[in-house]
């Protein structure tokens, strides 16, 4: 599974890195990141979680 977070459309609002901080995190333009690809297998479902959590939708997972 591969992570990627649309900075376009990410607002920095912080959830994701809340809901899975093994896989993303914020970077110094205050946006997130997906700092781990591909995700590890046994956080795969809290980094599909972070993707549904995230209120502009700009995570993906696949």
């Amino acid at each position: 599974m591969i992570a990627a977070v649309d900075k376009n459309t990410c607002i920095g609002c912080g959830t994701c890195p809340a809901v899975c901080p093994e896989v993303f995190e914020m970077d110094d333009d205050g946006l997130a990141v997906a700092r781990t690809n591909p995700v590890p297998s046994d956080v795969e479902e809290s980094a599909q979680e972070a993707a549904e959590e995230c209120p502009v939708d700009a995570i993906h997972v696949n």
